[in-house]
């Protein structure tokens, strides 16, 4: 049986909450499955591309879930041979707001510290 290339890990903050385990518990399950899905896809197929990943910066991509009616995003950034989960969720326009690119890099910059 093939292992996955990296392990998947949610961002733990300091309260000890997952956002993004979260944000997953709150979708319907169908949704949450295809979620699932395309994360597991990148932890075997590692590394990918577009359609699956985006790179959004040094360090920082995010997977693209195309769902029934509408679109969903978790960022991530690799540590070694994990996959930490940074923020999860519904997009809102074309473009990646501002400010979910910023929550993922204020996450990410904690894990360095």
């Amino acid at each position: 049986m093939e292992l996955p290339k990296l392990s998947a890990k949610f961002f733990k903050t300091a309260a000890g909450t997952e956002p993004v385990r979260d944000w997953l518990k709150s979708l319907p399950a169908a949704e949450r499955k295809a979620v699932g899905d395309e994360i597991r896809v990148v932890q075997f197929g590692w590394p990918l591309g577009m359609p699956i990943v985006r790179k959004m910066e040094s360090e920082l991509w995010e997977v693209r879930i195309r769902l029934v009616h509408r679109i969903a995003r978790v960022m991530f950034t690799v540590i070694d041979s994990e996959m930490v989960l940074l923020h999860g969720f519904i997009k809102q326009s074309a473009k990646t707001a501002q400010s979910d690119l910023e929550l993922a890099r204020r996450r990410k910059s904690l894990l360095n510290s």
